[in-house]
């Protein structure tokens, strides 16, 4: 799923190309896709684009007569730039925002459709599609704390909830909580508060880090590569690899669509944590330490 950083270099992208410019059309090849119908979807077009803005995980345009399309690209919903007007593309194409300068193409790979467009009219109508996480650009360490501790869960769950904590998904708690050097299943409420303020500073460093390469990496053109994973980042999606700091293999636990990374050296003092559907299966011949895994 695109996170802050990802959201920001399409932002920053869009802006160059139609910043100002007039969104003439919004075509829609999967109905699925619109989820309001007042005001309709035509009301958007022909207004000027006024401005663009990041809601959590969502891309806000702002648009005359007080408008706002919202778009949420989920787990696989990508944007791509054409300078001229495009079809939209088969099977994974579903939609085309269509400005004097170019098109805006939305694609989703995959058989899932969960990508959503908002059309609203007034900033009340907005707020009610913003989850309400902290931004923690702007927040102190007790606003953090307040949000990572509004509800009893693991630290990947903590960091990765919207309604709480704003613009971090699995990919990037993955990285968060290496950089801490805290364990994923820990529970938040077990945190000290030099934990705190520890992840806390890790959360803001590790976003600022991936906002300059999610940044470097698409220059003045349009960030087409925009994926969950990256060679530069620590554990995310490198399950097996030499953690780049003590060099322990990175570790996994899968469960349903979801996957989380952590190097068993730096973050859970070199203990395996147990993996739902492979450690019931394995039982006894799973391994528990760095030093089983090598044995």
């Amino acid at each position: 799923m695109p996170e802050l950083p990802e959201i920001v270099t399409y932002l920053d992208a869009i802006d160059r190309r139609v910043g100002g410019d007039t969104l003439e059309a919004i075509r829609i090849k999967s109905f699925s896709l619109l989820r309001t119908y007042d005001p309709p979807l035509d009301a958007v077009f022909g207004k000027k684009l006024t401005g663009l803005r990041r809601m959590g995980k969502r891309i806000v345009f702002a648009l005359e007569g007080d408008l706002f399309a919202v778009l949420h690209l989920m787990v696989a919903g990508r944007l791509h730039w054409h300078e001229e007007r495009k079809p939209i593309p088969g099977k994974i194409g579903l939609a085309a925002f269509d400005f004097a300068s170019g098109t805006i193409i939305l694609t989703e790979a995959g058989t899932k459709r969960r990508a959503s467009l908002h059309i609203v009219c007034g900033e009340e109508a907005l707020r009610e599609l913003d989850p309400g996480g902290v931004e923690l650009d702007g927040a102190s360490l007790q606003e953090f704390k307040a949000a990572l501790l509004a509800e009893r869960h693991t630290l990947k769950r903590a960091l990765s909830d919207a309604r709480h904590i704003s613009g971090i998904g699995g990919a990037f708690a993955d990285e968060i909580l290496h950089t801490a050097k805290l364990s994923p299943m820990q529970m938040n409420t077990n945190l000290s508060d030099d934990e705190i303020a520890r992840l806390f500073a890790a959360s803001k460093i590790t976003l600022a880090k991936w906002l300059e390469i999610r940044r470097g990496d698409a220059g003045d053109g349009f960030p087409e590569k925009v994926r969950s994973t990256h060679p530069l980042m620590a554990v995310h999606g490198k399950y097996n690899e030499p953690c780049p700091v003590c060099a322990a293999p990175v570790q996994r636990i899968v469960y349903a669509s979801r996957e989380t990374n952590y190097c068993p050296g730096c973050q859970t003092g070199g203990k395996i944590l147990a993996d739902r559907s492979l450690s019931r299966l394995l039982k006894d011949d799973w391994p528990k330490t760095i030093e089983d895994l090598e044995a």
